[in-house]
């Protein structure tokens, strides 16, 4: 999965909401009961929902690292689209680290939830440190993955963001947002299985969503997967090395 800090695992269930209905009309969502087998199976599958945007020069496809990559991968060269990652670091509230005060994104973006921030004393001081640290870890990771490639331009793109799977969606929600303010044209969420209710309302937050599996008793995104190892460092750094490769043998 993607940075799962921002994800609550306490939950372990979600119920069948109403708004699935107009959601699954509205193909943002669909029911598959069948568990994948590993991310690659899964991230063949999605692409085949996203073929409208094969072959479109003003499309990128962006893996939320690190679970998300190898699904993305999968994306990108189906659609002969070029792939890159996106990173997004939560920004706890000092003392209370799993309460999120905001995120950071790729790109030198911050979105903040000025509802807890009120609550945070010397709130300034407090962002402004641990938004120093946590950019310091979104660069080292940038720099482990991408080496010494640029980052892609993502204005008046559309950008695909693609994640191995959706808990609360807090992740995605940050990253949608943060695409929001680096001017993206279209942003589309993209995943192999979630909730209903999350996948209902990342349709509402991006411009587009694709959700294939949506399971009424969801408990965790891994059990959905025959295979759901951990990818690593170095997993996340070969795929974005071999697709770069694969896109100037394209130019």
């Amino acid at each position: 999965m993607g940075e799962r800090g921002l994800e609550n695992f306490e939950s372990t269930t979600q119920s069948l909401f109403p708004a699935l209905a107009s959601a699954a009309s509205s193909g943002a969502v669909s029911r598959m009961e069948r568990a994948f087998l590993n991310r690659t199976e899964a991230g063949r599958l999605l692409a085949e929902k996203l073929e409208k945007y094969a072959n479109r020069n003003e499309v990128v496809v962006l893996g939320l690292p690190r679970g998300g990559v190898p699904v993305a991968y999968e994306v990108a060269k189906r659609l002969n689209a070029p792939l890159d990652v996106f990173i997004v670091r939560k920004l706890g509230v000092p003392g209370f680290e799993e309460l999120a005060a905001g995120a950071i994104a790729s790109g030198g973006v911050r979105v903040l939830n000025e509802d807890v921030v009120r609550a945070i004393p010397c709130a300034t001081e407090a962002i402004e440190a641990v938004t120093a640290k946590e950019t310091a870890e979104l660069q080292r990771r940038e720099q482990i993955y991408r080496e010494d490639r640029p980052p892609p331009a993502l204005r008046d793109r559309i950008a695909i963001l693609v994640d191995d799977g959706l808990a609360t969606g807090a992740t995605m929600r940050a990253a949608v947002k943060a695409l929001r303010q680096q001017g993206a044209a279209k942003i589309v969420v993209a995943v192999p299985v979630g909730p209903p209710d999350t996948c209902e309302e990342l349709a509402q937050e991006a411009d587009e969503a694709i959700c294939l599996s949506t399971p009424p008793f969801f408990q965790a995104v891994g059990q959905y997967y025959e295979d759901f190892s951990q990818t690593s460092d170095d997993d996340v750094r070969e795929l974005l090395t071999r697709a770069a490769l694969a896109g100037e043998a394209r130019d």
